[in-house]
């Protein structure tokens, strides 16, 4: 029997069309079986874990990078003409005030002394001879007076002469370290010439600029503690704070004096010094849970009192130690994120991970 074409060509249109209805139907089920796990994946939250950290009461702190300075460095410099004869003091030795440094050639100056000490013995033996002879009236009132007058302008000249002597020792103004010798034995040196440097190390100045914001926060008498960049430490307070600024930087100079016995620290090392300004609330917090925001203000992220909601603080780092940082600008105990702060936002809800 054959079958009509017409029907042949309608039954297989129908056949295609059944099937495309059943790959639709199977293909739609698989999306739905796909979507329904994605969306309940988006539905969740985000997992974070927090750390509780209490409020403490702390030292603010300045934090500047200076360097150690000599509290005085004087060039010690000849009063009078002359050769050097002698130069008593090794460079780099501990002197004390008054020791001599370099000695000039006494010259004719002894000369001089004593010529003066003479005429100073007859001028008194001329108005002592005077004084008896007035006693017996034979001499005047002022005839006498004339007398004590030279006797008087003689004991001046001795001691012209002897500050004349004296001036051939060049000496250390005061306790301090010879740190450089100008003058050798044989060097011609005039009124002003340098002999030597001395500088002063105990105590010893640390010294720094800070910003105009922190100029205010430092008082004079505040303790003070530098790291030193060649190792070690030195404490003091601050002796000064500038009043002008730096006209260049527009900052302001700090002084703090550190007592530094037998001047075991050299002036000119590098120092990170940190000024106590006062003291307020801190909290200890993990170095890897500071993070930026989208101002790019650095701060923490935390929890906020719902036990659901980012929320962040902008921060200021006031010390840095060996558990954490210890920072400003956060109020009462926070629970601070510690894993996952990178990953939320403020706003954001979460769930915090129970320990």
């Amino acid at each position: 029997m054959r079958v009509n074409k017409s029907y042949l060509f309608a039954g297989v249109i129908f056949g295609v069309v059944i099937a495309y209805f059943a790959i639709s139907a199977a293909v739609g089920r698989g999306k739905h079986a796909e979507a329904a796990p994605a969306e309940k994946k988006k539905d969740e939250l985000q997992l974070v874990r927090t750390v509780l950290t209490p409020e403490s009461v702390r030292p603010y702190a300045v934090v500047l990078r200076g360097r150690t300075e000599a509290m005085r460095s004087v060039v010690a410099r000849s009063e009078t003409a002359g050769v050097v004869a002698a130069t008593p003091t090794p460079e780099g030795s501990w002197v004390k005030a008054g020791q001599v440094l370099c000695r000039l050639d006494v010259d004719a100056r002894q000369a001089t002394l004593d010529q003066a000490r003479a005429n100073l013995r007859s001028k008194t033996l001329q108005w002592e001879a005077g004084q008896r002879l007035a006693e017996k009236g034979f001499r005047s009132d002022t005839q006498v007076a004339s007398a004590r007058a030279d006797m008087d302008q003689a004991a001046a000249q001795v001691r012209q002469a002897e500050v004349a002597y004296e001036q051939i020792n060049i000496r250390a103004p005061f306790a301090g370290v010879f740190d450089n010798r100008d003058a050798e034995v044989g060097s011609y040196l005039s009124p002003g010439q340098p002999c030597g440097t001395v500088v002063e190390l105990s105590p010893l100045l640390l010294v720094g600029d800070v910003p105009e914001a922190d100029a205010g926060r430092i008082a004079a008498g505040a303790p003070a503690r530098a790291d030193l960049g060649a190792g070690g430490t030195l404490s003091g307070k601050v002796r000064f704070v500038a009043r002008q600024a730096d006209p260049t930087t527009r900052t302001y100079r700090v002084e703090i004096a550190a007592p530094n016995p037998h001047g075991a620290v050299r002036a000119g090392l590098s120092a990170q010094i940190n000024v106590e300004a006062g003291r307020g609330a801190a909290h200890l917090v993990p170095v890897s849970a500071l993070v930026l925001d989208a101002a790019g203000r650095q701060g923490v992220r935390y929890v906020a009192d719902d036990g659901r909601t980012v929320a962040f603080a902008p921060v200021k780092v006031l010390e840095e130690t060996a558990g954490g940082v210890w920072v400003s600008g956060l109020t009462g105990s926070v629970n601070v994120i510690t894993v996952g702060q990178s990953y939320v936002a403020e706003g954001q809800k979460v769930r915090v991970a129970s320990r």
